[in-house]
């Protein structure tokens, strides 16, 4: 079992930046690939970044690249998504996850393989 705490959420300006941090416990960290989700106000939740069990390789949906950047903290058992030069359309509750069996990790797009939720952060870019 592993529990996730998501934080760093607010209120910004278009143009500025904002980062998320998400806590792991309850088992070795180091053993999930961990992913960040959003979920705009009555849409479905939809990919943002996703980062190995090493740290070593990253993916982004097309929307944020250059923009946002994940990282993880294996020590701190901390994910993080760096977002800047953040848009309204980034507007949405930020949600942490993490997957436990890497043969599945082929579909990181996918919620589904996700074995672990947080319970998400609030994001709101205005104009």
């Amino acid at each position: 079992q592993v529990q996730l705490v998501e934080s760093g959420g607010g209120l910004v300006q278009a143009g500025g930046s904002l980062r998320l941090s998400c806590a792991a416990s309850g088992r070795t960290f180091s053993d999930y690939h961990m992913a960040w989700f959003r979920q705009p106000p009555a849409k479905e939740r939809t990919f943002v970044a996703s980062i190995s069990r090493s740290g070593s390789t990253t993916y982004y949906t097309d929307s944020v690249k250059g923009r946002f950047t994940i990282s993880r903290d294996n020590a701190k058992n901390t994910v993080y998504l760096q977002m800047n030069s953040l848009k309204p359309e980034d507007t949405a509750v930020y949600y942490c996850a993490a997957n436990r069996d890497g043969r599945s990790w082929y579909a990181y797009r996918d919620p589904i393989i996700y074995d672990y939720w947080g319970q998400g952060t609030q994001v709101t870019v205005s104009s």
